[in-house]
């Protein structure tokens, strides 16, 4: 028994390595026109090169991605509450990706929607009948001034960044009195709810720990409400307020002292324009990530709307100018928050609309916006945020904007399982029919 095991795991290694090693040689080889060209390997393109690898077999599709490591980002808030190791929530970039795609290991210089053609950094010109743009956002630390010199001191960390998360629960353990401050930007950001997750778990692990009463535990958003969907935001608040959170709105973090250990605020007014300063002393910063398209796309006005943002049609996500590109993820303009949740649901519009363009028909599906963000307050209780632009969208039948242990368990235990094995694969389309069945075909 063991030998077969053994046996198992020698082949499935093999047959690992002769993908990767298939993938990387063959990008290299030959005329480099593909009948679909994916720009970016995260969830929305590994998704989509699992749905459309084997539709259009071996060599048809493209995959410009250049990292070697694939990252479960929502993860990230329980490896800086100290509740998973950083490496549980990575895996090799081949793993994920359809081994009848061509990975090419580059990153994208420019987009030439006119020519049906990318330039990757590296020179490379690249073809393609079909395009889908699911490039992410770039994090942008250098939009606040003195932040990057600050993640080299104690105590200044972001769960957004591989690198800086593994900070946060150093720091956690580390702060014994003053000021625990957690930000959000005046700008758009990939899981909205990221920065106040941690505030919440910083402030359970400090109290558990005896040590909340010489702490201040801040949350500091530059936006005018906690959150954008009123019934959860409302309980947000009472959360807040029995956990005796300092809560300031219209506060935009510009700049970090570390000499001084001072953060620096623009206080905004409610047209978004900064009407003062104010300047708070830190022991603990924890800092919601600025973000950004991409800067080949915020270079390719042919593509994006007036910020960057690749335009697309909202529902239907071909782009409103070339039909033969499609945007889907955090890069596109829709008006959903962007997480992976949203990936999972646009994919079943991706899926049916990309294989109509295909066949030179018109993309009759719609995407309803759905977005869900699984807002952890300690641990042991979550509340399950499930919504469109228009307001809650709840899969299950009762109140998800109560703290329960029950979806705190999705969260820190199904969620990454259904991550790894359905949502990169290509096979989770989100929650939709399960949502009609439980509410007995009475709901969206």
């Amino acid at each position: 028994m063991a030998l077969a095991r053994a046996c198992c795991t020698h082949r499935s290694a093999l047959s690992a390595a002769h993908a990767v090693r298939r993938l990387s040689v063959s990008a290299k080889l030959g005329k480099e026109h593909f009948k679909l060209l994916i720009i970016g390997g995260g969830t929305a393109g590994a998704a989509t090169s699992n749905k459309f690898g084997p539709y259009l077999g071996a060599a048809k599709v493209a995959v410009i991605e250049p990292n070697e490591m694939h990252y479960y980002q929502a993860g990230w808030t329980m490896v800086g509450g100290g509740m998973y190791n950083f490496e549980v929530t990575q895996r090799p970039e081949a793993s994920v990706l359809n081994n009848k795609c061509i990975w090419i290991k580059d990153k994208v210089g420019q987009f030439s929607p006119e020519k049906n053609t990318v330039i990757t950094e590296s020179g490379r010109e690249i073809e393609y009948d079909f395009l889908v743009i699911a490039a992410g956002l770039q994090l942008r630390y250098d939009m606040i001034k003195g932040l990057p010199e600050a993640f080299e001191t104690p105590g200044v960390c972001s769960n957004y960044h591989r690198d800086y998360v593994k900070k946060t629960f150093p720091a956690l353990k580390r702060i014994s009195e003053g000021n625990a401050i957690f930000t959000f930007p005046n700008t758009p950001i990939k899981c909205a709810g990221a920065p106040q997750k941690i505030c919440y778990l910083s402030d359970a692990y400090l109290r558990k720990t005896g040590k909340r009463d010489k702490v201040t535990v801040v949350y500091n958003t530059s936006l005018p409400a906690i959150f954008g969907i009123k019934k959860y935001a409302d309980a947000l608040m009472e959360v807040v307020e029995r956990r005796n959170i300092v809560l300031n709105t219209r506060h935009n973090l510009v700049e970090v002292k570390p000499d001084s250990r001072e953060a620096v605020f623009d206080v905004l007014d409610e047209k978004g324009q900064a009407v003062r300063q104010a300047v708070w002393k830190y022991e603990m910063l924890h800092v919601g990530a600025p973000c950004s398209p991409i800067e080949p796309l915020r270079k390719c006005a042919a593509l994006t709307d007036d910020k960057g943002w690749v335009d697309v049609h909202p529902e239907t996500l071909q782009h409103k100018r070339f039909p033969n590109v499609f945007g889907v993820g955090d890069c596109a303009n829709t008006p959903n928050a962007k997480t992976a949740a949203a990936i999972s649901s646009q994919m079943e519009t991706l899926r049916k609309n990309l294989k109509l363009a295909m066949k030179g028909k018109t993309p009759t599906a719609k995407y309803d916006g759905y977005a869900s963000c699984p807002l952890v307050t300690d641990y042991n209780k979550c509340i399950l945020a499930e919504f469109t632009p228009n307001g809650p969208l709840e899969t299950f039948p009762f109140n998800q904007a109560k703290e329960r242990f029950s979806t705190f368990f999705m969260k820190k235990t199904f969620m990454p399982f259904l991550y790894w094995n359905f949502l990169v694969k290509g096979t989770w389309e989100g929650p939709k029919y399960i949502r009609k069945a439980l509410h007995l075909g009475m709901s969206k």
